[in-house]
C-alpha cells in the first residue's frame, strides 16, 4: 500500500501548499490518488477535491480509535494507486497524544515528509530537522523546504544527509495561492481561476520536489483492523442536507456514515432554494460561513419560513456552528448590518474580534435529547469567530486542559450548538438519530 503523510513544523509552514502541488502533480501523471486530511479540518479537503476531482476524507484520532481510524484509511484507499494524507497544525501537536499528524502516522504506520518554512534561516534548520527527528520515535523519512532560496538547496541537502535522513526536495518562494480570511481560508470555490493555479502548483512541484523519491517511500505497510460493520437501519430516511457557499462543512465521512446505515442524501440550498426538500425526515444544517452571505439569506423567506415550519413540527435536525447561527432570530455582520434569520431560536448571532472556542472537546449531556441520554458524552470540535446570546446550557464541555463551558441547544427533536460532530466517534448515537428521522417520516421498522 503507498500512503504518505505530508506533516509540518507548524500552522502555516506550508503543508497545503506542498500537498496540492504534490497532489496535482501526481494527477498530471495520471496517477489514482486519494487524499486525506489529519484532524477535523474542512477547508483542506475542498482543495484536495477540487485537484483529484474525487472526494477527500479526514482521518482524526481524537475523534476515532485506532480501529476505526484504519478502517476509514484502507477503505477509502482501495482503489488508489497513492494516499496522500495533509497533517494538522505542527506534526506533534494535538491533544493529550491524540488528533495529531503523529499519532495518525504512527496507528497507521505511514511514512511522514515533514514541510519546513525556510524563511529568515539557513544553517539553523539543522536544529529544527533534528529536533523534529529526535523529539520521540518516530516514521519521520525526510524532509521538503519551503520558501528556501535556491542558493541554500545545497546546504539543506548537506543537513539532511548529516541527519541521515532523506531531502525530497523544496518548493522556492512564489506568489501565495490559497489565502486566509477572519476563519480559516478562502475556500476553493471562492479563488479565481483556482485550476490554472493549481497547476502551476503541479509545475513547481514537478520542477524542485523529488515526486520519485516520494512514491518510492511511500510504499509502507497495510494497516490490520477490526471493525464491526455498521448496523444498517430499514426504510431508513431521507435526510435533508444544506449545502451551498454559506454552508460548506461537511465531513464527507459523514455522509458516507449516513450512506452507509440506508440514508438517501438530498442537498438543498438556503441560499437558493424556496423549501427543504419536501420527502426530507431529518434535516442537517451544516456550518460554514453564513455571516458572508447574511443578506442573501435573510432575503430567501421562502426558505426561512419552511425550516422554521418544519422544526417547529419536529423534524429531527442537526445545526452547527454556521447552521446553529442560521437558526437565531437575527446574525450581525462586521460592518455592525442586522439580518433576519429563521428564528427558530430567540437569540443574536454576532461577531467578536478574537477567536472564541478553538479545538477538540468532549460535550457531556445533562438531560435525554435527539442524539444522547443524560450522562453520555459525545466527541466534538469548535472553531468560530462569532458567539450567540443563546449558546445553550444542555451539554457541560470540557477541554483537556480542565477548561470546561455550558453549550448548545437540544430536545428530542433537535441538537442546535457552535460544536462540530464526528459521526465515526459515535456511531450507535448517530444511528439513534436515524432512527428517528425515520419514525418521523413515517417509515420506522425495526433495523436489520
Amino acid at each position: 500500500m503507498r500512503k504518505v503523510i505530508i506533516g509540518g513544523t507548524h500552522s502555516g509552514c506550508g503543508k497545503t501548499t506542498v500537498t496540492c502541488a504534490l497532489l496535482q502533480a501526481l494527477k498530471s501523471r495520471k496517477l489514482r490518488t486519494v487524499s486525506f486530511k489529519c484532524g477535523p479540518d474542512y477547508i483542506d479537503p475542498m482543495f484536495h477535491e477540487k485537484i483529484i476531482g474525487t472526494l477527500s476524507h479526514n482521518l482524526d484520532s481524537f475523534f476515532c480509535d485506532d480501529d476505526t481510524l484504519k478502517y476509514l484509511l484502507v477503505n477509502n484507499s482501495e482503489e488508489a494507486d497513492i494516499s496522500i494524507i495533509e497533517g494538522v497544525m505542527g506534526f506533534y501537536d494535538g491533544a493529550n497524544g491524540r488528533g495529531s499528524a503523529y499519532s495518525v502516522s504512527e496507528i497507521t504506520q505511514t511514512p511522514a515528509i515533514i514541510v519546513v518554512d525556510c524563511k529568515g534561516m539557513s544553517d539553523s534548520l539543522g536544529a529544527v530537522l533534528k529536533g523534529f527527528l529526535s523529539y520521540r520515535k518516530n516514521n519521520i523519512s525526510g524532509f521538503i523546504f519551503n520558501r528556501l532560496p535556491q542558493k541554500l538547496t545545497g546546504l539543506a541537502q548537506q543537513i539532511c544527509e548529516e541527519l541521515g535522513t532523506e531531502y525530497f526536495g523544496y518548493m522556492p518562494l512564489h506568489k501565495e495561492i490559497i489565502e486566509s480570511r477572519h476563519l480559516g481560508l478562502v475556500t476553493a470555490d471562492e479563488i479565481t481561476d483556482i485550476k490554472e493555479k493549481m497547476k502551476r502548483l503541479g509545475e513547481l512541484a514537478e520542477k524542485y520536489i523529488l515526486i520519485d523519491k516520494i512514491i518510492e517511500k511511500s510504499e509502507s505497510v497495510k494497516p490490520s483492523y477490526s471493525y464491526n460493520k455498521l448496523e444498517r437501519v430499514k426504510n431508513a430516511p431521507v435526510i435533508a442536507v444544506a449545502k451551498d457557499k454559506a454552508f460548506c462543512f461537511i465531513y464527507r465521512d459523514n455522509i458516507s456514515f449516513l450512506e452507509s446505515v440506508g440514508c438517501r442524501i438530498k442537498y438543498f440550498s438556503p441560499l437558493d432554494d424556496e423549501k427543504i426538500p419536501e420527502d426530507a425526515c431529518g434535516l442537517i444544517l451544516s456550518g460554514g460561513y453564513p455571516e458572508l452571505y447574511a443578506d442573501k439569506l435573510s432575503k430567501n423567506k421562502s426558505m426561512l419560513s419552511d425550516i422554521y415550519k418544519r422544526i417547529n413540527d419536529g423534524i429531527p435536525t442537526i445545526a452547527e456552528c454556521g447552521g446553529f447561527m442560521y437558526l437565531h432570530r437575527s446574525i450581525e455582520d462586521k460592518s455592525g448590518n442586522v439580518f433576519s434569520m429563521a428564528g427558530v431560536l430567540d437569540a443574536r448571532a454576532y461577531p467578536l474580534d478574537r477567536l472564541q472556542r478553538f479545538g477538540y472537546v468532549t460535550l457531556y449531556a445533562k438531560k435525554d435529547c435527539l442524539i444522547c441520554s443524560e450522562g453520555e458524552n459525545l466527541k466534538a470540535h469548535e472553531f468560530h469567530y462569532w458567539d450567540s446570546s443563546m449558546c445553550g446550557e444542555d451539554f457541560t464541555a470540557r477541554k483537556s486542559d480542565g477548561r470546561s463551558w455550558e453549550c448548545v441547544n437540544v430536545s428530542d427533536s433537535l441538537y442546535a450548538g457552535f460544536p462540530h460532530i464526528y459521526y465515526y466517534s459515535a456511531p450507535d448515537k448517530i444511528i439513534g438519530f436515524v432512527k428517528k428521522c425515520a419514525l418521523y417520516g413515517g417509515r420506522y421498522e425495526e433495523s436489520i
